[in-house]
């Protein structure tokens, strides 16, 4: 099945390290560490479920991914799976799609880091701070794919730390073991309204408010398509990703409910800030910040990495313009970077001048994105995996695993997450704009396919 893609023009500059810490950083970012404070809100202690549900889906999105990626490495990923499986229309849906929602998410991205660089240099404006990220950023995609790959490792490796310590702290904490506490016991988990305070709606809307922080996940198997051996890069960052998201996801809400009363959190503030207060960890507000800092501008040159190879793809499948399939003499796609950074720098000044106007409709319009993408992913794999068997089993290195009842339920588990979002109503315009957009992009879809037939 590899036969049957084209060479990859690009650079192979990604080491097995580069992409072990992509698949283990990539996904801690500031959804986790300040977005979960609004999870634990609504579901209180049940917000352990609720990762779980959410993490269950994202494992069988990467899963399916991972089996795609490894018989068929390409920078497009899933675009291309998504060709090769449902047409044309399908490869370009899907890859306009994902482009659109990387340069947007990278706006919120930079402002939130500007914003809180602001803070530690009021002197700088937001502006400018902002200018500083995307031109430094824009220079280490454009100069090597190997920069991307030791920013991001550096960058991961902080969060892992950071994450690690805080559950270690954590777990000090709980038994009594650091100075001045007490064992806590299990009486925040089953006080205050019990384990399950709000019911199993509160489980199901704790799902809605942590899902898409697993978002980012799939940028593994695009940098894949650039490492010395990209099957095994593959393989290798899908298997790890169900013990981290148990461990770095569950495992640090089950610390916070436990150390804190989940009535105590507030929408907006960060659950693990609190809990680094109440064991009287001096400048915890201020580590976090770093923290938060750090998975912002992670993010950000992720996304920057992702949108490039995306777009580059597409150009290479005559999806896009062909003029950005200009290649660099180190394997860099510097067009295909340049015009995603282009529209980022759009998004952030839209960001910056109408944030609750113009921005706020295209964040919507971005809003439910994701789980579209995820839902052509999972029709791809239905697809695909029939005809990798009968074409070129020897390819199928990763499994998904119950095959293809797994998929069908990761497809409904979807279905149910949009139906319920349409029933919030803080959700439904997401899923409405989301909608308005992946329409649009089909029609054109619809329209290049009905004048290449005439052609």
């Amino acid at each position: 099945m590899h036969d049957s893609l084209p060479a990859e023009p690009l650079s192979h500059g990604l080491k097995q390290r580069h992409l072990t810490m992509l698949g283990l950083g990539g996904v801690i970012g500031a959804g986790l560490f300040v977005g979960s404070g609004a999870g634990i809100a609504v579901a209180g202690p049940g917000i352990v479920v609720s990762y779980l549900i959410a993490g269950a889906i994202a494992m069988l999105v990467m899963r399916m991914l991972g089996e795609m990626a490894a018989a068929m490495p390409a920078s497009g990923s899933f675009s291309v799976h998504a060709e090769r499986a449902l047409g044309r229309w399908a490869g370009f849906s899907v890859g306009w799609l994902y482009w659109f929602l990387l340069v947007v998410v990278l706006a919120v991205e930079a402002t939130g880091a500007a914003k809180i660089a602001n803070g530690w240099a009021p002197g700088v404006p937001q502006w400018a701070w902002v200018l500083i990220f995307m031109v430094v950023f824009t220079g280490a995609n454009l100069a090597a794919v190997k920069n991307f790959g030791e920013f991001e490792f550096w960058f991961a490796a902080l969060k892992i730390f950071a994450i690690v310590a805080f559950l270690a702290l954590g777990l000090l904490a709980v038994f009594g073991l650091l100075p001045d506490t007490s064992a806590v016991g299990l009486s925040n988990l089953t006080g205050q309204g019990g384990f399950l305070p709000a019911g199993w709606s509160g489980v199901v809307s704790g799902v809605l408010a942590v899902i898409f922080a697993f978002g980012g996940l799939e940028v593994v198997t695009i940098a894949a398509a650039e490492s010395d051996d990209p099957v095994r890069a593959v393989g290798r960052a899908v298997r790890s990703a169900v013990w981290r998201i148990l461990f770095f996801y569950v495992g640090s809400m089950l610390v916070i409910v436990t150390l804190l009363p989940w009535t105590s959190m507030k929408p907006g503030q960060s659950p693990y800030v609190a809990v680094l207060d109440s064991i009287g960890i001096p400048s915890a507000g201020q580590i976090m910040n770093i923290v938060v800092f750090v998975a912002l501008l992670s993010a950000l040159n992720a996304n920057l990495y992702g949108s490039s190879r995306m777009v580059f793809s597409l150009a290479e499948r005559g999806e896009a313009p062909k003029g950005l399939l200009k290649v660099s003499g180190g394997g860099v796609p510097r067009r295909a970077v340049l015009a995603s950074v282009a529209f980022g720098f759009v998004s952030v000044l839209l960001n910056l001048k109408w944030p609750d106007s113009v921005f706020l409709y295209m964040l919507n319009a971005v809003g439910a994105v994701l789980l579209f993408v995820w839902a052509l992913i999972a029709l791809s794999q239905l697809r695909l995996r029939r005809r990798i068997e009968r074409e070129a089993p020897e390819t199928l290195t990763l499994r998904m695993w119950a095959f293809p009842y797994l998929t069908w339920a990761a497809l409904a588990a979807m279905a149910a997450v949009l139906v319920l979002m349409l029933l919030d109503d803080t959700a439904r315009p997401q899923v409405l704009w989301s909608a308005g957009a992946t329409a649009l992009v089909l029609l054109v879809a619809a329209v290049r396919e009905l004048r290449t037939r005439r052609v």
